[in-house]
């Protein structure tokens, strides 16, 4: 009987078909749409968004500092359609704003920028009160400072004085915003406002609310300081939730997440009579550069100014599902041909899966990838997670093949510097868990990059030298613990990095032992 004859061609096929299942499953289960009840219609505005007026290449930070007007209009524009008014920041760069504001029929709260810096405060702080006088049919309110007691950039007593000044010279109500945990922290700067602004964002909290305690935590808040410093107005400056980023203990973002979340508390603080204020307007890519991806991703709309599905419509958590599952098929159907005909009945069954295994993780860690890096450097290190996959995908695929002619000469090739791709992923699993165990605040779990060359040389382990890899296995294994301990098993996210880190640690150790 001759090699063709006895391929089992019917059980490759019904294994390849069922790979394929699994992989439409995978992107469709994380793209499949969600139907909630809507939080704006065009007959029902909300009450106010906070505004960056930076486009998706921009960032306050850079030199020079120059904003665009059209941006600005047609951003304006935009937000009239679903809000009352706009919440700002900064004065810099913004004196179009109370102008654009009243073209669209928009109200503001006008924010000064306070810091350490006495001079630049000086600036936003003139810039507010000239802006304030010169349009009282746009703004509502003033904001003197963000944060600033938080980021510990003035004292109390300081802030209070600057309000006091501001006060003097508007007519408008003078406030001012922080976390609520810095309001009891500074009970001398709530005689100095008119009503206080606070920001309320679960995920963010020292103690993070999963989306299922986060609305009960807002309003248990609000109540609080209703009661505590009645009978002054309490606003909600910021409340939201992340679309994309690491899961911080339970607090798991996501675009269903940040829809429900908004639009839950939209109906809770409408039914309760409160001032509210969203963050914000539209995703701000820069911001991942302080807090990581998860910082760029607030935004009722995207950094292209298109609908996420968060206040309206159904919503789903990865809406290019389609794109990424074309993508995962052409490295199936590339692996299975460059692979050929499988060795065994056994590899038959396994060589499908494989492929499968490959091209979810490539394509998970790509769309990681595109979530998180910001520069070039962060570029080339996801195309260099992206080829170690592909080789090792390769490499186990061609494993388990017959490996006739060019595939067999190929094979030899790989197979002979396996120990540079198992050392690749080890040296890559001890970096991505050094920095998630000593620096994992803004830090993504990878869990997607490492996983198939877990599997192939935890099944196929390889020679390599046994100092290297003794060493990596030490880095990567010794970090499971500490890092679950740090995240929580409530951490859906780092419990599959944590489940990664292992087979990868098993893969070294069982690779240790033919090591040489």
């Amino acid at each position: 009987m001759s090699p063709t004859s006895r391929f089992p061609v019917l059980p490759y096929l019904l294994a390849s078909i069922a790979a394929l299942l699994l992989l439409a499953a995978l992107w469709y289960g994380q793209g499949k749409p969600v139907i909630l009840p809507d939080a704006a219609t065009p007959t029902h505005k909300l009450q106010c968004a906070s505004y960056s007026p930076f486009d998706k290449d921009q960032s306050p930070f850079d030199q020079p500092f120059v904003l665009r007007p059209e941006r600005m209009d047609a951003d304006l524009e935009l937000l009239a359609t679903r809000f009352h008014c706009v919440r700002t920041y900064s004065m810099t760069g913004l004196e179009a704003i109370p102008e654009l504001a009243r073209k669209h029929g928009l109200k503001l709260m006008l924010g000064a920028w306070v810091n350490g810096n006495p001079v630049d405060t000086g600036k936003e702080i003139d810039a507010l009160i000239k802006a304030a006088n010169a349009n009282p049919d746009v703004v509502e309110a003033v904001i003197v400072g963000n944060e600033t007691l938080l980021r510990k950039e003035v004292t109390g007593a300081q802030l209070a004085r600057l309000i006091g000044q501001v006060k003097a010279q508007v007519k408008q109500p003078v406030t001012y915003a922080d976390v609520w945990e810095f309001w009891l922290k500074h009970p001398e700067v709530a005689p100095a406002v008119d009503f206080l602004t606070i920001h309320l964002l679960p995920y963010w909290e020292d103690d993070p609310a999963g989306i299922d305690e986060a609305l009960a935590h807002v309003r248990d808040i609000r109540e609080e300081f209703g009661k505590r410093f009645a009978p002054k107005d309490i606003m909600i400056g910021e409340t939201g939730w992340p679309s994309e980023g690491r899961q911080r203990e339970t607090a798991l973002p996501s675009r269903v997440n940040e829809a429900l979340f908004i639009r839950g508390f939209v109906h809770m603080a409408e039914e309760n009579g409160w001032r509210y204020n969203l963050i914000e307007a539209f995703d701000q890519p820069w911001k991942r550069e302080s807090e990581g991806a998860v910082g760029g991703y607030w935004g009722l709309f995207s950094a292209d100014r298109t609908e996420k599905g968060v206040l309206a419509g159904p919503v789903s958590n990865l809406p290019n599902w389609p794109l990424w599952l074309g993508v995962s098929g052409l490295i199936f159907v590339f692996t299975l041909a460059l692979a050929g005909r499988p060795a065994s009945s056994r590899a038959a069954f396994l060589l499908p899966l494989l492929a499968a295994l490959g091209a979810g993780c490539i394509g998970m860690w790509a769309e990681l990838a595109r979530i998180t890096a910001r520069f070039a450097g962060e570029w080339a290190w996801a195309a260099f997670i992206v080829g170690l996959n592909l080789v090792v995908l390769a490499h186990g695929a061609l494993a388990l093949s017959t490996r006739e002619g060019a595939r067999g000469r190929l094979f030899a090739w790989l197979d002979a510097r396996a120990a540079w791709w198992l050392c690749a992923a080890g040296f890559a699993g001890a970096v991505l868990m050094l920095a998630l165990v000593f620096d994992a605040r803004y830090r993504s779990f990878p869990s997607a990059a490492l996983l198939l060359p877990a599997v192939v040389y935890l099944c196929r382990p390889v020679k390599a030298p046994r100092r290297e890899i003794a060493l990596l296995a030490l880095f990567v294994g010794l970090g499971i613990i500490p890092q679950l301990v740090e995240e929580t098993l409530g951490n859906i996210q780092a419990i599959g990095w944590a489940a990664t880190a292992l087979l990868l640690t098993l893969a070294l150790i069982r690779s240790l032992r033919l090591g040489r």
